[in-house]
């Protein structure tokens, strides 16, 4: 059995009429991001709060990280409950109402109104959650099939639709103040909910899925797993709890110290998997994807600093900047980097090639996308991600500058392995 053959699993439900437009939008804020970080270096000499680094994050946040996982769950779920995705439909529309409220809520936070088009793109991105909710909670419920990387996606999106709904109703508090305090006062608990609650969780849920699938490992720990869920989900309802009750005490450690240890026990298992592996050699995007495991601890030991700052009343600006960066160009980048091109291209090969795959040779999906391209892009990639957050700690625009340069590149090569991979031209076998 090879890679090829045990992952088709990934194609067998969804149709890619629905999948594909997602990465296509994903892949083109990621590149629209890049130009925006680049324009607005100096914005990360400032505070947090600067209106482009806003605009930036959501990009990243919303255009880059969850369209890509949107498009992706779509794909996975069936795979993860053993069963069919519950609405076709509820997809489509997921994708038509984020599609057209990321563009409206991020002009209004690059020119700071908080008016109707941050308002109306909000609620849009709001529906398609909700459908997006829907849709995998009614395909988890029906499915015969309830393990434990279904709870970790599904939980992850009802977190997502917690941080969204906070999010809009931050939106609106600008111009209505119906909250007890300021919006900005609230950032934190959108920001982490949205960081752990829907990222860390839906990577971790879908990351202990494929990655032993890719390696062709045979390490397999569900109740691990379930410890690892259970510190995460501890984590975040002890931080709502500390935030809304006891904000800046050292209690702000616990959560921390959850999760961080949850990051130490998957990446425990992700070498128990690596080590496992039946198929010794590991390709670039696998490499890169187990890179981006190691990553992820960074951004929270980083969390961990700022509090131990927050204890002493004084935080250091710069650090909060690049924690945020590191979080969004970093562990979250890194991970899709490398797992589009081991699954975009199975979707793609199985649009084209499910109907003849037994009439005679045909390509591999490892062979629709380029691996010079890719293997250009990571040294690329990495350079300029590290360049940056030493620029931000610097406070160096000249090096910023050139990192922000580095990274459109990235960019570029990103979208011109992804269109390889779309454009594939089917090869008679």
């Amino acid at each position: 059995m090879d890679t090829d053959s045990h992952s088709n699993n990934l194609v067998k439900n969804t149709t890619h009429k629905v999948v594909l437009p997602f990465y296509i939008y994903s892949s083109a804020s990621f590149f629209i991001s890049t130009v925006f970080l680049f324009f607005s270096v100096s914005a990360f000499t400032q505070h947090f709060f600067h209106p482009q680094i806003l605009a930036i994050t959501h990009m990243m946040a919303l255009g880059w990280g969850t369209m890509v996982i949107l498009g992706a769950s779509h794909q996975l779920v069936p795979v993860l409950i053993e069963g069919k995705l519950y609405s076709i439909t509820l997809a489509y529309l997921s994708f038509v109402f984020a599609a057209a409220g990321i563009p409206l809520l991020v002009y209004g936070f690059y020119v700071f109104d908080m008016g109707w088009p941050a308002q109306l793109g909000g609620l849009t991105i709001l529906i398609s959650i909700l459908l997006f909710v829907i849709n995998v909670g009614v395909s988890v419920t029906e499915s015969k099939v309830h393990n434990v990387h279904a709870f970790f996606v599904f939980t992850a999106a009802l977190w997502l639709l917690i941080t969204v709904i906070i999010g809009v109703l931050l939106v609106f508090n600008f111009t209505h103040s119906f909250l007890s305090k300021n919006s900005t006062e609230y950032l934190p608990l959108h920001a982490h909910l949205g960081i752990a609650g829907w990222f860390l969780l839906l990577v971790i849920g879908v990351g202990s899925r494929l990655i032993p699938m890719f390696l062709i490992s045979k390490y397999s720990n569900e109740k691990l797993l379930w410890i690892i869920y259970c510190l995460i989900n501890a984590a975040l309802l002890t931080f709502i709890g500390l935030f809304l009750y006891w904000p800046h005490t050292a209690f702000l450690f616990i959560p921390v110290l959850a999760i961080l240890l949850a990051l130490f026990l998957f990446a425990y298992y992700c070498y128990r998997s690596f080590k496992e592996r039946i198929r010794k050699q590991v390709d670039a995007p696998m490499k890169t994807s187990l890179l981006s495991v190691v990553m992820m601890i960074v951004p929270f030991l980083l969390l961990f600093i700022i509090v131990a700052w927050l204890m002493l009343d004084t935080l250091n600006i710069h650090v909060v900047i690049a924690y945020g960066f590191v979080i969004f160009f970093g562990w979250l980048t890194s991970i899709i980097l490398g797992m589009t091109f081991k699954t975009l291209p199975f979707i793609v090969w199985n649009k084209i090639y499910r109907h003849i795959s037994g009439a005679g040779k045909t390509p591999s999906p490892k062979d629709l996308f380029a691996n010079r391209i890719f293997g250009a892009m990571i040294p690329v990639y990495l350079l300029g991600f590290v360049l940056f957050v030493a620029g931000i700690c610097a406070v160096n625009i000249f090096l910023m500058n050139f990192a922000a340069v580095l990274l459109m590149i990235t960019a570029f090569l990103y979208n011109w392995n992804v269109l390889k991979v779309l454009l594939h031209k089917p090869v008679k076998p």
